[in-house]
C-alpha cells in the first residue's frame, strides 16, 4: 500500500484529527534531530485514535505511539508506517480526590492542575517533561516518587482498537518500566488517586524541586533527559562523571558538563552522534567499573 493511499484513507477517517506525509521528526522531539515518518497522524479524539489503530491492524502497518518525544531519540532513517502523535488528547480534569488526564497532556500540566486543585501526591512531577502516556509507559519517577505509587488505573486501547481499562497487577510496574512498553496497550487516560493537602504546602514542595532541577540539569540545550538506568547501588551519573567523560563529544552530541547523566544536541548533533557517544559512554564505563549501563531513553527508527 501506497503512503499516498494510507494518507488519504486516515484522512477520511479522522475529520478533526491531522494526517502528514514525510514528516520530518525532528521537529517533534526535544533532542531536535531524526529522520521523516512516512505518515504523521494526530487524532483529536479518543474515536479518531481507535479508528487509527484499527486500521493499522487491518493493514498490517506498522504503527509507532508519540507524545512529545521528551525520552526519545528517533534514528536518522526515520520511521516506516505510521505514527500516532497523542499530543493533541491533552484533557484533564477530577472529581474529588480523583484526578483524570488524557494521553497527550503533559504530565507538568497535570502536576499544576492538581494544585490547583489542592491535591497532592504528583509533586514529584513538576519537572518531568513527557505526556501522561509517556510517564504510564515507563512509570516515570523523579524525587523519590513514580507514576505507580499514585496510579489508579488506566483507560487504554489494545492493539485491535478495543478500550479496556488496567489497573492493580495488570499494569505490570517495574523499575521505569510498565505493561505499556510491551506494545499490547496504548494509554488514552490516566486517573490518578491524590489526596486533599494545602495548596501552600503543595506548591512549597514543587518550588523545591523545580529550582533543584534548574540547577543540576542541562536545560539550555535540546536532550533527551537522563539516558541511562540508575544501576544497583550505584548512580550513573557519578559513574560517567568519574571516568573523566564529561565535555566528550561525537559530532554534535556531548556528554553534559552539568550533569553527566544527560547527552545534550550541543551542535546541530545527528541521531548517529547521539547514538554513537552513548556506545561510548557503556564501554568506558564497563572497562572502568565493570557495570553494564542500561538506557532509559527509548531509540527507535531506521539507520
Amino acid at each position: 500500500m501506497t503512503i499516498a493511499r494510507i494518507q488519504a484513507d486516515l484522512q477520511q477517517l479522522m475529520t478533526a484529527g491531522t494526517v502528514r506525509s514525510y514528516e520530518l521528526m525532528k521537529d517533534h522531539v526535544f533532542t531536535k534531530m531524526g529522520g521523516k515518518a512516512d505518515i504523521l497522524a494526530a487524532p483529536a479524539t479518543y474515536e479518531e485514535l481507535q479508528s487509527v489503530v484499527t486500521y493499522a491492524a487491518e493493514h498490517a502497518i506498522k504503527l509507532t505511539v508519540l507524545g512529545n518525544g521528551s525520552n526519545l531519540i528517533i534514528r536518522d532513517g526515520g520511521i516506516r508506517g505510521i505514527v500516532l502523535q497523542t499530543a493533541g488528547l491533552n484533557e484533564m480534569g477530577a472529581r474529588g480526590e480523583l484526578l483524570y488526564a488524557q494521553c497527550g497532556a503533559k504530565i507538568i500540566d497535570v502536576s499544576r492542575y492538581a494544585l490547583e486543585q489542592k491535591l497532592a501526591g504528583l509533586e514529584f512531577a513538576c519537572g518531568i517533561p513527557g505526556t501522561v502516556g509517556g510517564a504510564l509507559y515507563m512509570n516515570a519517577g523523579a524525587y523519590g516518587g513514580e507514576v505507580k505509587d499514585v496510579l489508579q488505573s488506566a483507560l487504554a486501547v489494545d492493539k485491535s482498537g478495543r478500550l479496556v481499562t488496567l489497573q492493580g497487577d495488570e499494569l505490570e510496574w517495574g523499575y521505569r518500566k510498565s505493561v505499556f512498553a510491551s506494545g499490547d496497550y496504548i494509554v488514552l487516560e490516566a486517573r490518578f488517586a491524590l489526596a486533599a493537602g494545602e495548596a501552600e504546602q503543595i506548591k512549597k514542595a514543587m518550588d523545591e524541586l523545580t529550582c533543584l532541577r534548574e540547577s543540576k540539569q542541562p536545560l539550555e540545550y535540546p536532550s533527551c533527559g537522563s539516558v541511562f538506568k540508575r544501576p544497583p547501588g550505584r548512580f550513573a551519573g557519578q559513574l560517567i562523571q568519574e571516568s573523566g567523560l564529561q565535555g566528550t563529544r561525537i559530532g554534535g552530541a556531548e556528554v553534559s558538563r552539568k550533569h553527566a547523566g544527560f547527552i545534550v544536541n550541543a551542535d546541530n548533533a545527528t541521531a548517529g552522534d547521539y547514538i554513537g557517544l552513548i556506545q561510548h559512554v557503556r564501554e568506558t564505563v564497563k572497562a572502568k567499573f565493570d557495570v553494564e549501563l542500561e538506557t532509559e531513553v527509548e531509540i527507535i527508527g531506521e539507520d
